[in-house]
């Protein structure tokens, strides 16, 4: 077994030349430390208070109400908490569209996450992948005659904000349209924006995406765009549908509303403490230095005949599929023909010029070798 000292080197190594995967790094948490000597367990719903008082409930609400607000949920009728990241909040939306919906159909793109075909296993859930265009959106004509060929089964759709591997997002609006055409009532839309999600409120022309666009539940990534060592996320959902499952433990003094039992009580706690750091105004200066660099990025990858392009106000940054030595240094995400690259908050331009350079003298060498 190798030495902490040594595993630290390791990690503090592989962190400074990870440009491919969603995890903002620069974060500071050392004022909540001292917190790690107590077992907290949010154990239960957070809006109930419970028999277990090493908690941080109180936190817990206050990060949800925030997420509630960005994402336009109804003013009394949302619930949430927060999740160990987006796999489970996209979990918690398919459960709660199964139990108001049991004879519904998942439509979801098949650009969308590998962990939602899990989940749908999980479920039992029958689903259609849907074809996704070019960009990754998903395909709207596809969907649509999909749709009208199963009309006759409430449609639970799984909506993409931010797709994997080019940041693509789903119109929810159109969505929403379509089925009003069709005269479908019955229905669920979850929305996966586990990147986007941290930023999407702020984003002109703002996406169709959140609670006012017609969606029923939102899972949003906590590390992803804020940052945090432990991964992360937030759930939230329309309080009338959640209340619907609910069911009262008598042993922890609450209501079982949530996936897990045992829940962390540092991840809220951590996600409280930065969004007091950052505030809204914190989140949009991010986004903007974000946007900029994803920019930048595109245009001095273009000046070195590196074909590289982004989705519309996304700060993931696409290229053909880069060679092993600059994928395996750089750690990028890689999907059949495309690799890419996450401009995230920590991203700076120094470190986009030096990632450039090697990507051209990768080029060089290959054109050598050739």
């Amino acid at each position: 077994m190798k030495s902490l000292d040594q595993l630290y080197d390791e990690l503090q190594s592989a962190n400074a030349d990870s440009l491919g995967y969603p995890a903002a790094k620069d974060f500071d948490y050392a004022e909540i430390e001292r917190f790690l000597d107590f077992p907290i367990n949010n154990i239960g719903d957070p809006f109930a208070q419970g028999t277990y008082r090493v908690h941080t409930r109180e936190c817990e609400r206050e990060v949800v109400a925030f997420f509630a607000e960005a994402t336009r949920a109804p003013q009394d009728d949302w619930w949430g908490y927060v999740t160990n990241g987006g796999t489970e909040g996209n979990l918690y939306g398919l459960y709660l569209a199964r139990e108001l919906h049991p004879d519904g159909i998942v439509y979801y793109s098949e650009a969308t996450h590998y962990s939602v075909s899990k989940n749908l296993h999980f479920l039992g859930m029958r689903h259609i992948m849907i074809r996704a265009q070019e960009n990754g959106e998903i395909d709207y004509d596809d969907l649509l005659e999909t749709l009208k060929i199963h009309r006759d089964r409430p449609p639970i759709i799984f909506a993409n904000i931010g797709t994997t591997m080019t940041e693509a997002r789903d119109d929810i609006g159109r969505i929403v349209e379509m089925m009003d055409r069709l005269a479908i009532r019955e229905r669920y839309i979850h929305s996966d924006a586990a990147l986007v999600g941290g930023y999407a409120a702020y984003l002109d022309p703002r996406p169709a995406w959140d609670f006012a666009d017609g969606a029923d539940s939102v899972a949003i990534s906590g590390h992803k765009f804020l940052g945090a060592p432990i991964p992360c996320g937030i759930v939230i959902a329309r309080k009338h549908n959640v209340q619907r499952i609910a069911r009262s433990i008598d042993y922890i003094g609450s209501l079982d509303t949530t996936i897990t039992g045992s829940r962390s009580g540092f991840s809220p706690l951590m996600l409280w403490y930065r969004l007091q750091q950052l505030g809204e105004a914190g989140l949009r200066e991010r986004l903007g230095r974000s946007l900029a660099n994803a920019g930048y990025l595109v245009e001095r990858l273009t000046a070195i005949g590196i074909p590289a392009w982004r989705n519309p106000n996304a700060i993931t940054v696409v290229i053909p599929r880069a060679d092993a030595a600059i994928q395996q240094r750089w750690q990028l995400a890689t999907a059949g023909d495309i690799s890419h690259v996450l401009v995230l908050p920590n991203v700076s331009r120094e470190q986009i010029d030096t990632f450039v350079a090697d990507v051209a003298k990768s080029r060089t060498e290959d054109a050598c070798k050739a």
